[in-house]
């Protein structure tokens, strides 16, 4: 099949350690179980699940929004490295810049969305596109669902044995992570689109 011929061991790990450092399951454990102790036992399986279907999805159909509104993936690549580029200077800075609204029901939306599959990891997946090949994309995708799956499974367990100092520091050592992936993209993105542009 066409969409196996870039398959690359690099690259899947790659958009896995990228997607891995935005969603930061790991650094929302203390949120997982807050959200479990207010609203009941989280369905850990439909909520990984579904955060992975909209990732999914959203890497096809959102490429075709970009194209019905007429904005180009390297565009859109340069916009998302400076979405993660915020979300990097929170998580190193420990501010709130995007403020999120109160939970209010007991389910799996906030979990799935935003709190895996949000504005962020959303718009990393579509600016993956612009240097990875697809199939890479969906493999970083599916072990990341499956890492989410079990970080849910066993959120409790992880707070108590971790402690809040220690997700604290993985926090900040992911955002440092981010903090060089977002400076990376644009910068490429945006060589990209100069040549595009002297090109033209």
């Amino acid at each position: 099949m066409e969409i196996f011929n870039g398959f690359s061991i690099k690259e899947i790990v790659t958009c896995f350690m990228v997607l891995f450092a935005v969603i930061d399951i790991i650094g929302s454990v203390p949120i997982v179980v807050s959200l479990q102790q207010k609203f009941g036992q989280i369905e850990a399986g439909r909520a990984a699940i579904t955060a992975g279907l909209i990732m999914i999805v959203f890497l096809f159909v959102g490429n075709k929004i970009l194209k019905l509104i007429g904005v180009d993936v390297n565009s859109f690549a340069i916009a998302g490295a400076f979405v993660i580029f915020v979300i990097a200077l929170e998580m190193i800075l420990g501010i709130e810049i995007h403020k999120t609204t109160e939970v209010k029901a007991a389910s799996i939306v906030p979990i799935a969305f935003p709190l895996v599959a949000g504005a962020g990891t959303l718009t990393t997946t579509l600016s993956l596109r612009a240097e990875f090949h697809d199939i890479n994309i969906i493999l970083g995708i599916i072990l990341n669902t499956i890492f989410v799956y079990l970080v849910l499974k066993s959120a409790k367990w992880m707070e108590k044995k971790m402690g809040e100092a220690t997700l604290a520091i993985l926090q900040k050592v992911f955002g440092i992570i981010l903090l060089a992936i977002s400076i990376k993209l644009f910068t490429a993105n945006f060589a990209q689109l100069v040549q595009n542009y002297i090109n033209f």
